[in-house]
């Protein structure tokens, strides 16, 4: 009896622990949404949206003025800032990152690239447009601030054939003769699209639309190359929509203004497999609430199909997506007497409803975006309030294709995600010290690297000097006891070192290319050289086992703002693989 009892008990067990969902709140003490989110081309995902990050001093500063406390606080680091989270497959945080530009506040939009970096998107307060371009770590390649010298407003960033990106927004009207952009403006707001190539150079930069207010909400590309752009339009009491398509340079194909009686506004525009196009709309009823209205049409304005989703609560879509076999999965928000919920439902070919669930608390929620991930669910994002809250907090659920939620996987877990978070804690642990006096840093993917400018190479020297055979000597103390500890879980500890691109006279690509290979091989060798004869005997086998030597020539050189930083290029770093 005792018997049976356990087994029914570990059965239980094991029935609960593969009842857990796949649904986060990322709390923090200040407000934090997600506005977007894209998966990583190694299963794991990355959304971005703001949080607000403040100074944490250790000094305890009495301030006289509200001006001094201001000053002391103001610095580009703090307030509200752009951040990118990024969730293994089994839901645990990666890491989160504040972009690391200054005054990009708000992050709206991302973008995967070849490379599997991100295109990000994104306003600062006071009204400037930023386009970013990081790579797969997260790191800043380029940042383009545009717009006008008035307020600027971005809505989305839309990925483009030629592998280029359309920035999508609004601009107040420009009063300033000598403004490039437009003498006087269309209206009060005005329609506003830029046009970057995959270098973050700009192609072009234009305004559009009526003489009242618009604003682009949206836009997709057409499979000749044109551009079809989701305006609001706004006078008066009314809202309405602007549907206008443009050309490959921003010339106007069309415009078309649907004016009704009653209230309506554009939330999102996709191309269909079939190269049509489906518009979500916000429709008000005529008790006055909001409905979802969802209309299918053609490149020459045809109308295919027009439905009007009728629910006996008030609620609305931010986004949708096309599973492959036509479906269609949308996300937003739902009201009732009580509350506001995070609102998913899934829509067939037609426009009908096959399901539909909403999720949050007895507060406010709601989720901005969704992507479906190559295995069918869909992961969306938004906000949710908790419970006597007034603080909003990143808002993450994976969702399966019949609108429930996904489980997180009990037994299989993402074990190369987990044991890189947890080396990559150990290892800012152990050389916390080193991290904070900016010799090394450490990212995530568990690379090491030596930034302090006396641990840099001299232009086509390979030999150490006393400075780094010292930090190397410090630094090796706390290495050997890391790896003894965490050996089970490391394949492979590679040397890599790293040139800039100069080389002497040489002028031709693949002289300057090989000559900076052998010196980078000859860096690594002659840093692990030092450090091998260092150990002793045992500690000598036990890393042999995964020592690993590379050179890169000057393939990673180290930019900034958008050119080579030579002196950085010159370096060494220490790679750590996890199993």
């Amino acid at each position: 009896m005792i018997r049976y009892t356990l087994l029914l008990t570990l059965f239980l067990i094991e029935l609960l622990a593969n009842d857990k969902k796949f649904l986060l709140t990322l709390s923090k003490p200040f407000d934090s949404v997600l506005y977007d989110v894209t998966q990583n081309y190694d299963d794991t995902i990355t959304a971005v949206g703001f949080s607000n990050r403040y100074k944490n001093s250790k000094k305890h500063t009495i301030y006289t003025s509200a001006f001094d406390f201001l000053a002391d606080t103001s610095e580009h680091r703090f307030g509200k800032k752009g951040v990118l989270v990024n969730i293994s497959p089994n839901g645990r945080i990666i890491y989160e990152k504040f972009a690391n530009i200054p005054d990009f506040n708000i992050a709206v939009s991302i973008l995967k690239t070849p490379q599997n970096g991100y295109f990000l998107g994104g306003y600062t307060l006071n009204g400037s447009l930023l386009f970013a371009k990081l790579d797969e770590d997260a790191h800043t390649l380029f940042v383009k601030k545009f717009g006008t010298k008035n307020y600027d407003r971005l809505n989305a960033l839309v990925r483009l054939s030629d592998g280029g990106v359309l920035a999508v927004g609004s601009s107040t009207t420009s009063r300033d003769l000598y403004d490039p952009m437009f003498r006087t403006g269309l209206g009060l707001n005005d329609i506003f699209l830029t046009r970057f190539n995959a270098d973050g150079k700009m192609l072009w930069s234009k305004k559009y639309g009526t003489e009242y207010d618009d604003s682009a909400i949206d836009a997709a590309e057409a499979d000749d190359g044109s551009i079809l752009v989701l305006a609001a339009t706004t006078y008066d009491k009314h809202h309405d929509v602007t549907l206008m398509r443009i050309g490959e340079n921003g010339n106007k194909i069309w415009l078309k203004h649907f004016k009704l009686d009653t209230f309506l506004t554009p939330k999102k525009i996709i191309r269909l497999r079939d190269g049509n196009f489906v518009a979500v709309l916000t429709q008000m009823d005529v008790d006055g609430k909001k409905q979802i209205r969802l209309i299918r049409f053609d490149l020459q304005k045809n109308l295919l199909l027009d439905k009007t989703l009728v629910n006996y609560y008030e609620n609305e879509l931010n986004d949708i997506k096309e599973y492959s076999n036509g479906n269609f999965i949308a996300v937003g928000k739902i009201k009732d007497r009580y509350d506001t919920d995070a609102y998913v439902t899934i829509l067939d070919e037609n426009f009908d409803i096959l399901c539909q669930e909403h999720y949050g608390t007895k507060n406010y929620d709601l989720f901005h975006a969704v992507t479906i991930l190559r295995n069918s669910d869909a992961v969306a994002v938004g906000l949710t309030t908790p419970e006597n809250s007034q603080t909003a907090h990143m808002y993450v659920a994976k969702i399966q294709p019949d609108c429930t939620l996904a489980g997180l996987p009990a037994h299989k877990k993402n074990r190369a995600h987990d044991t890189n978070a947890d080396l990559y804690a150990a290892l800012t642990k152990v050389y916390a010290d080193e991290i904070a006096d900016k010799n090394i840093t450490i990212d995530h993917n568990l690379s090491i690297t030596f930034i302090a400018p006396e641990l840099l190479f001299d232009v086509g020297q390979s030999k150490l000097n006393r400075h780094q055979k010292r930090f190397l000597d410090h630094f090796c103390k706390k290495l050997v006891p890391f790896l003894q500890k965490h050996g089970d879980s490391i394949t492979t500890l590679e040397i890599i070192g790293h040139t800039s691109s100069e080389w002497k006279s040489a002028k031709r690509f693949d002289q300057r290319y090989l000559n900076n290979m052998n010196l980078s091989l000859k860096r690594a060798y002659n840093t692990t050289h030092y450090l091998f004869e260092k150990l002793d005997p045992s500690t000598q086998k036990m890393v042999s086992k995964m020592l690993k030597n590379s050179g890169y020539s000057f393939a990673k050189k180290v930019t900034h703002d958008n050119k080579e930083d030579k002196k950085r290029s010159r370096r060494i770093v220490f790679s750590i693989i996890a199993k």
